[in-house]
């Protein structure tokens, strides 16, 4: 996906708990290049900050965890 494919950070969803790729890959014991990875492949969602950072909704996390 490009930077124009991934939403922004709206107020909306800043209001949300979101991870950075680093806190994810902790979660899962995996470099945070295979959570870069993820995202680009769609088995977990993205949002972009301003900056064109990723970051992963907390809830989007979890549910990858629990399959």
């Amino acid at each position: 996906m490009t930077l124009a494919e991934h939403p922004i950070i709206t107020p909306s969803m800043a209001r949300q708990h979101t991870l950075t790729p680093g806190q994810v890959a902790e979660m899962f014991n995996v470099n945070p290049k295979t959570v870069a990875r993820w995202a680009s492949t769609g088995l977990l969602p993205s949002i972009r900050t301003p900056g064109g950072h990723r970051r992963f909704r907390e809830a989007d996390v979890v549910e990858l965890l629990n399959r």
